[in-house]
């Protein structure tokens, strides 16, 4: 994979113009799209996953690599369209009803993109109704459910009811994570598992649609 280094390590970095720079440098080469997401890209979010678990890289740190990662894709995207190729799965995240905070669910985005898969975000102060259109619009493999406030976390509750209600939890994944969220609330609800910070949110993602998870960039 050494041919992907100066990509791989722009991104973990977060140098959106290196990153950019050595992207545009594949793709003049010849590079196939795919090959750059799977040999490149989604190895460095591995590795920028794993620094931030083990303590040795922080949420500022997390946010530029998402970033960087968010402009990259920004190029490849339109050559993955023409090349038909598909993304690891479908994931619909949305910050639940009354809570306005997306940096967490901006993240958990930013670094499922980098992993292959397609996400759909909605934004934020997400109602139930609108959870359930987009599952039954849209056919996500997982629906990743987002709060930050004790007040508002009842609403993944709601949601996961409104599934059920609707008749298309059995089709979905559900995943679920934010600063009160706990692994006891996940199985209390019904959910299908709980992430505590967006890097294990990737892994969980993975584990859920039982897909192989990328190796670590090295170097």
């Amino acid at each position: 994979m050494s041919e992907f280094r100066d990509l791989r390590n722009a991104v973990v970095r977060g140098d959106v113009v290196a990153a950019l720079a050595a992207v545009r440098k594949a793709l003049e080469d010849g590079d196939d799209p795919l090959h750059i997401v799977s040999e490149g890209i989604s190895p460095a979010m591995t590795t920028v996953g794993r620094l931030f678990e083990e303590g040795d890289c922080y949420v500022p740190e997390l946010l530029m690599s998402a970033r960087a990662t968010k402009e990259v894709f920004a190029v490849l995207r339109p050559r993955l369209a023409q090349t038909g190729t598909k993304p690891v799965a479908r994931v619909v995240l949305g910050t639940v009803q009354g809570d306005m905070h997306d940096i967490g669910k901006n993240l958990v985005g930013a670094l499922l993109e980098g992993g292959g898969f397609e996400v759909i975000d909605l934004g934020v102060d997400v109602p139930p109704e609108r959870f359930v259109a987009a599952v039954r619009e849209r056919q996500p493999k997982i629906l990743g459910l987002s709060a930050l406030l004790t007040t508002t976390m009842t609403g993944m509750k709601t949601t996961l009811e409104a599934l059920r209600g609707a008749g298309v939890r059995e089709g979905v994944k559900v995943m679920i994570g934010g600063a009160p969220v706990t692994g006891g609330y996940s199985q209390a609800i019904g959910a299908d598992g709980y992430a505590d910070n967006a890097a294990s949110a990737v892994d969980l993602a993975r584990r859920l649609i039982g897909a192989e998870p990328p190796q670590t960039a090295e170097g």
